[in-house]
């Protein structure tokens, strides 16, 4: 018997697979007791897990990044599809097919460093182009491109999630500058490129899935800003002149308004056209990316309707085709 995936998983499933563990947590119930959650993944979605009256002898037996066999039942919770669990434990690497746990395989990933690659270098502005080629010539950062995700959960979480984000972003504000001539599309392309770029230090992702100290502290928009400040010294260093004092904050302001709204944790709200071009294509890409997921990830196969998302406060639609205009 083939793998079952993620997706094709649904209520009240006896459930004996190898997943790949992307997070544990130990916790204590009101009552004392431990129980152990996870969240296990393959390359068509992840769900939750539950041991419950854990150890912390279980717990020590399996880490983030590990392939675990897991044994339990499937259960519907809140809309979500999650793993009661009897069993989890490490699975030896070379037992596993790895694509089996691997959204975006490495020429995809090459395609896509090479597609950004290639539209920085089509910027006009010389001092924009050459800190998007700084940037990129970082390989050490590039590395990190190809493994990091662009979240922990909700949307493009795994590995690479964040170039594949960065990219569509990009080809969104890029689309957008062709409709809205007004905008200065070097301006708006850069922004795309640097604003999740601050992921890089507020994620772990060598193994487990996570928030590093100083993420969790800063967060992403902040370090975002620290990370940019670092570029334009180096680039000031290579070519011997300052960069743009106005250009230079004119960056700093589109990282620092890209969530759109301060309930949002947003520093500074859009006051520029690019930076409000720049925050409505990073949040179609999250919100789209994230309805999609819920339709292909939900266990409700016969259902026209997802289970009710809590988190969005809806049911989703699932259409299929188009309907004839004839």
């Amino acid at each position: 018997m083939g793998k079952r995936f993620v997706n094709e998983l649904a209520d009240k499933d006896a459930i004996d697979e190898v997943f790949l563990l992307n997070e544990k947590q130990l916790r204590a119930n009101r009552n004392g007791n431990l129980y152990l959650q996870v969240r296990l993944a393959d390359r068509t979605g992840s769900l939750t897990g539950m041991l419950w009256n854990a150890s912390e002898r279980v717990a020590e037996g399996i880490n983030g990044g590990d392939y675990v066999r897991v044994q339990g039942t499937t259960q519907l919770y809140n809309g979500q599809l999650q793993l009661i669990l009897n069993r989890i434990q490490s699975v030896a690497a070379e037992e596993v097919d790895s694509s089996d746990f691997v959204v975006l395989g490495p020429a995809e990933l090459q395609r896509m460093i090479d597609s950004l690659g290639e539209r920085i270098g089509q910027i006009r502005n010389v001092h924009l182009r050459a800190l998007g080629q700084v940037i990129l010539s970082d390989e050490s950062l590039v590395a990190d491109f190809r493994t990091a995700p662009a979240g922990i959960k909700n949307h493009h979480a795994y590995r690479g999630g964040l170039l594949e984000h960065v990219l569509s972003v990009l080809t969104l504000a890029d689309r957008i500058a062709d409709h809205y001539p007004r905008l200065d599309r070097d301006l708006l392309i850069m922004g795309a490129l640097l604003h999740d770029l601050g992921k890089l230090k507020e994620l772990t992702f060598e193994r487990e899935l996570g928030y590093s100290d100083a993420g969790q502290l800063l967060g992403h928009v902040v370090m975002g800003v620290q990370m940019l400040d670092g570029w334009i010294r180096q680039l000031e260093a290579k070519a011997g002149e300052p960069f743009p004092d106005e250009l230079g904050n004119w960056l700093r302001h589109l990282i620092l308004s890209h969530h759109g709204e301060y309930e949002y944790g947003s520093p500074k709200l859009p006051m520029l056209p690019e930076a409000l071009a720049l925050h409505l294509a990073d949040h179609l890409d999250a919100k789209l990316h994230h309805f999609f997921q819920l339709i292909d990830e939900d266990p409700t196969a016969d259902s026209a309707w997802t289970a009710y998302q809590p988190g969005i406060g809806r049911k989703v639609y699932k259409k299929t085709g188009v309907v004839s205009g004839r």
